[in-house]
């Protein structure tokens, strides 16, 4: 169950991590592959680039939102732990 959780957020940093590196590609974010990037990841980034406004040019929001996204994967994780010794 832990390793299935933990892929479950593997993934999600590797789409955020793609739909990063799209944006520096001027073409590339109109590309179908874009646009589906965007519909999953987009929501989670939108709540931290309306918190952290961007330095310039700048956008740190994806960087916070990865940091974020650890720990809410060692929290998950943690309470999978205890439902699952508490079942036991």
């Amino acid at each position: 169950m832990y390793e299935l959780v933990h892929w479950g957020f593997y993934l999600y940093y590797i789409l955020i991590i793609i739909y990063i590196l799209l944006s520096w590609v001027p073409q590339a974010r109109e590309t179908p592959i874009a646009y589906f990037l965007a519909r999953l990841v987009e929501p989670y980034l939108s709540i931290f680039r309306n918190l952290i406004p961007p330095f310039g040019m700048l956008d740190i929001s994806p960087i916070v939102a990865l940091i974020a996204l650890h720990f809410m994967e060692y929290g998950v994780l943690y309470i999978l732990g205890l439902v699952i010794g508490w079942l036991a």
